[in-house]
């Protein structure tokens, strides 16, 4: 279950089978330069496999990497070359999650949204962050968490996921933003389904908004103070109860609210190889194993 090739092997085969026509017999993406010994689905499949295996730490893997698996990655690259040639294939990463996502969610027309802080520092070291602040568009701010009742200094996920736990959607925005701009993408991404949110999305006119343009019916319970109230229905709200239990397994499994990064890049790459890690086990289980797709902690123990 914990050994790091053994796993490695069974998701360098998934991504194989999702962009096997993208990338040629050497697993590269075709472009000038070098030829990489080390290919990209390897790069991708060693990031996504310590992630599933909880691994964090690139300090950690490769010094694992170079003393018990010395003989079995022959053409291992060093720590930086990974680091920065992970942050090069992030579009590549993502486009590997939003295929096996859609495989997944295929013929799903029912859709919980919601928003996650991750927490760079404690707002009294803020002062002293450097983390993200080469470019004032990527910098963290400071932001309000609602249902934790806390103010945050970082970054907030927005996603949409489907009622089987999967990710189909994501976005990355300063803590300050509110959930409601991401709704904005939303009547961009989706057309002609239920999507089920929280009190932080109410407004009559985002609801209107989202059903005029894109056939969108956006769910959500009233205020106490608001009139026309009515019970929510329990299958609405198990449906939003399951992107809280896949924040649940990002934050417990992959450590989504640990930040080990030292720029904006890198914070955006981990964070999004975590996500991706998530949907590789939840694939894994549909496709491979035939068990169901929210158990995803014993997924590679098969």
């Amino acid at each position: 279950m914990h050994n790091i090739k053994t796993n490695f092997d069974k998701i360098i085969e998934v991504i194989k089978e999702i962009i096997g026509d993208e990338i040629n017999v050497n697993g590269n993406y075709v472009r000038r330069g070098t030829v990489p010994k080390f290919s990209d689905i390897e790069v991708i499949a060693l990031s996504l496999t310590a992630e599933c295996l909880s691994i964090d730490s690139e300090n950690y893997l490769f010094s694992k990497l170079e003393t018990e698996y010395q003989n079995e990655f022959e053409n291992l690259i060093s720590r930086r070359q990974y680091n920065d040639r992970r942050k090069l294939l992030f579009e590549k990463t993502e486009r590997v999650r939003k295929l096996m996502a859609e495989g997944l969610n295929k013929q799903s027309d029912v859709f919980a949204i919601d928003s996650m802080p991750l927490e760079i520092c404690k707002i009294s070291r803020e002062q002293r962050n450097k983390m993200g602040k080469e470019s004032m568009d990527h910098s963290p701010d400071k932001g309000y968490c609602a249902s934790q009742k806390k103010y945050f200094y970082g970054y907030k996920l927005h996603s949409v996921c489907s009622a089987a736990g999967v990710i189909q959607s994501l976005d990355l925005t300063k803590a300050s933003v509110h959930d409601v701009q991401y709704l904005k993408d939303i009547k961009e991404l989706f057309n002609n389904c239920m999507i089920i949110g929280d009190k932080g999305y109410i407004g009559r006119q985002h609801q209107i908004n989202l059903f005029e343009t894109a056939g969108i019916e956006l769910e959500v319970p009233l205020r106490s103070n608001q009139k026309e109230q009515k019970p929510t229905m329990w299958i609405l709200k198990k449906v939003r109860k399951r992107i809280e239990t896949v924040y649940s397994q990002l934050c417990d499994q992959f450590m989504m609210q640990r930040n080990y990064a030292k720029s904006f890049a890198g914070f955006k790459s981990r964070i999004l190889a975590k996500i991706t890690g998530l949907t590789v086990l939840q694939f894994l289980n549909k496709f491979i194993y035939n068990k169901p797709v929210g158990k995803v902690k014993h997924a590679l123990a098969n």
